[in-house]
């Protein structure tokens, strides 16, 4: 499998997946607190610019805007923060 389609499979399937989950889980904590924390807030934002980013790469990887070894390095660092999340 190519890197770029590797990367276009663990962006859609894993990474921004895992996102909107995480996102959902915040919303359905404030909706329960009835009140949305700085820290809360804060989180959103992140997540949000974060899923951004990943959805111009997707953008650029539809594009062909894109190289082969960029995609192996992104995908290594997503492997990297996955083991670390892993391990806290």
């Amino acid at each position: 499998m190519s890197y770029l389609l590797e990367l276009e499979r663990v962006l859609t399937r894993e990474v921004i997946p895992d996102i909107e989950d995480r996102l959902d889980e915040i919303f359905e904590q404030i909706v329960d607190e009835k009140n949305a924390t700085d820290e809360q807030k804060d989180e959103i934002e992140e997540l949000r610019e974060f899923k951004s980013e990943l959805e111009n790469i997707l953008d650029d990887i539809k594009s062909g805007d894109i190289e082969e070894d960029e995609c192996k390095e992104i995908i290594a660092e997503i492997r990297e923060a996955q083991n670390g999340d892993e391990e806290e």
